[in-house]
């Protein structure tokens, strides 16, 4: 079976600002541009679930309005991963000691547990990248092995499924995790065999 991935279309939001389930909308002609290639690229009876984050919500309604016979269905696990206090800010003014203290600590380490002194983050702390590779792997591992699904996503999602796919559920530091993802609006496909849907190489 075949995992498509698709990132959402242009957010509305300021370069440079930290965004990750800030709940954004996307840019409106983007998003129908998105969809209209997207539409045009999918077989038929294809399983849909999307992040019910507005920005991936708003390129599934276009999708489905092009590809009536397609269903879609939302799943939390599906969100970007949760920045906390570092929501909204900009990435150039959250304190290097907080940058620091994520990359030492990658995988257990929740942004916005380490702030400004006159900031309370103390119901405000982030998800630990641990935790956000546990969730989406919890849908990753109910992928079904008789049927191509497709993620309507982010970025950190595709990155964290790629690495899911390869059989790597745990990172020990930062340099592992990978750089690259489609750009807004597009996506890549991952071919999977039984034993990578169930977390066992084959």
């Amino acid at each position: 079976m075949t995992l498509w991935l698709v990132r959402h279309a242009q957010p509305l939001v300021a370069a440079g600002i930290c965004y990750g389930q800030l709940d954004l909308p996307a840019d409106a002609d983007h998003t129908r541009a998105c969809a209209l290639e997207l539409a045009a690229a999918l077989p038929a009876r294809l399983r849909i679930f999307c992040s019910p984050l507005q920005r991936c919500e708003q390129l599934a309604r276009a999708l489905l309005a092009l590809r009536p016979d397609l269903t879609c269905k939302a799943d939390a696990r599906l969100q970007e991963m949760n920045f906390g206090g570092w929501e909204g800010r900009a990435w150039a003014a959250i304190a290097p000691a907080e940058l620091q203290a994520w990359t030492d600590n990658f995988a257990h380490y929740k942004p916005g547990s380490v702030g400004d002194s006159d900031i309370d983050r103390s119901v405000d702390v982030g998800e630990s990248v641990g935790s956000f590779m546990a969730r989406v792997a919890s849908a990753f591992d109910e992928l079904r092995q008789d049927a191509d699904t497709l993620w309507i996503t982010h970025a950190g999602v595709i990155r964290a499924a790629s690495l899911i796919a390869g059989g790597t559920r745990q990172l020990d530091d930062a340099g592992q995790w990978p750089l690259a993802a489609p750009a807004y609006g597009q996506w890549c496909k991952l071919p999977l065999q039984p034993g990578n849907i169930d977390g066992t190489q084959p």
